[in-house]
């Protein structure tokens, strides 16, 4: 297996929530005192697909999935019990308390606030994060928590793997629940777009690099000419997208607020039970880490995508899903700094205290 590769929070990263706001207020600007651009922009469509954005997110999905090793599933069986708690919580789990909190607060809590309609958009746009577990940053909080990086790669190519099969039926079935009927073609062309398509052309080009130039090249002078392109796309695609949503967000500015406190809750709530359960079975703690990261955090690119192909850009679905963005980071440094100090609780070899006689 390639050597995994090593992943360290960059000062882009660590500040997304700020870059996320800075290009939410540029994008309101341009779509309140420019409109002319987002509308000139919304011509390029095919089938309900803006064109432009898909362009900008494929920038973006593309160069994480040629991190994904998938050769390393082979080791699958080496150690199941943490993966075991990745799938079960990403897969049998996540989609379906997202879903309940957020109808919980949407619904019930913030009824006051949010009319039905909105109630309704909003909780799409949660589904579409619950049904998406992280594939890129998870390599991030992995390495912050001192994880088992050739395992965390196996956790991520086992989740994008199930992606593939798992994503379209659950968010039908909760959209479904929730009173959102959407065509199943639109879904599975989404999927098709923004994890088929940027998956097999990662995979390609991982072998292909490899193979003509070795792994030390591939890791280490390949991969990081991708990383400003990356960035350039997230950036790009918020701006683009916040000029689509100015008129949503000057309307509603604190939704927002309301829209980030279900997702927060998620969040945490995930982490702790995938991290809980990981402690009941003694997984090391470099195995328990990334297991409660992986679930807790999004693959926001790929929600914000499927987002804009089924309901539009301007729609109030995608605005959901780009609060994601904007409270994951700090959210999950939060998480990270808690694994951190409970790593002595993992440490399963050590004595236990000795009892003193009456």
């Amino acid at each position: 297996m390639d050597k995994p590769e090593k992943a360290a929070i960059s000062f882009f990263e660590k500040n997304l929530t700020y870059w996320v706001a800075i290009c939410m207020v540029a994008g309101v600007l341009i779509g309140k005192f420019a409109p002319g651009i987002p509308k000139f922009l919304s011509q390029f469509e095919y089938a309900n697909v803006s064109i432009p954005i898909a362009f900008l997110i494929w920038l973006m999905i593309y160069p994480m999935m040629m991190k994904i090793d998938f050769a390393s599933v082979k080791d699958v069986g080496k150690n199941p019990k943490g993966l075991f708690v990745t799938w079960v919580v990403n897969w049998l789990i996540k989609p379906f308390t997202m879903f309940g909190i957020a109808a919980f607060f949407f619904y019930v809590v913030f009824k006051p606030w949010i009319s039905p309609e909105l109630a309704k958009d909003y909780l799409a746009g949660a589904v579409l994060l619950g049904a998406a577990p992280c594939t890129a940053m998870v390599f991030v909080w992995s390495h912050l928590t001192r994880g088992n990086a050739a395992y965390t790669v196996v956790q991520v190519a086992t989740n994008d793997l199930i992606i593939l099969v798992a994503f379209t039926p659950i968010v039908a079935f909760l959209l479904g629940i929730g009173g959102i009927t959407i065509p199943w073609v639109t879904l599975i062309i989404s999927v098709v777009l923004f994890v088929v398509i940027p998956l097999a052309g990662g995979v390609l080009t991982r072998s292909f690099v490899i193979r003509s130039k070795g792994s030390d090249y591939f890791h280490n002078a390949f991969l990081p000419k991708f990383n400003n392109i990356t960035i350039a796309g997230l950036l790009l695609t918020l701006v683009l997208i916040f000029s689509f949503q100015g008129e949503v967000i000057l309307n509603n500015p604190l939704h927002i607020v309301l829209i980030a406190i279900p997702l927060i809750i998620q969040t945490v709530v995930i982490f702790f039970l995938a991290y809980s359960v990981c402690y009941r079975l003694k997984c090391p703690h470099e195995i328990a880490a990334p297991a409660g990261m992986i679930g807790a955090s999004n693959f926001f690119e790929l929600s914000v995508a499927v987002a804009i192909t089924l309901f539009g850009t301007a729609s109030p679905v995608v605005l959901a899903t780009i609060v994601g963005v904007l409270v994951e980071v700090p959210v999950m440094l939060a998480l990270v700094s808690y694994a951190n100090k409970t790593r002595g609780r993992f440490d399963f070899s050590a004595p236990a205290p000795a009892v003193a006689k009456q």
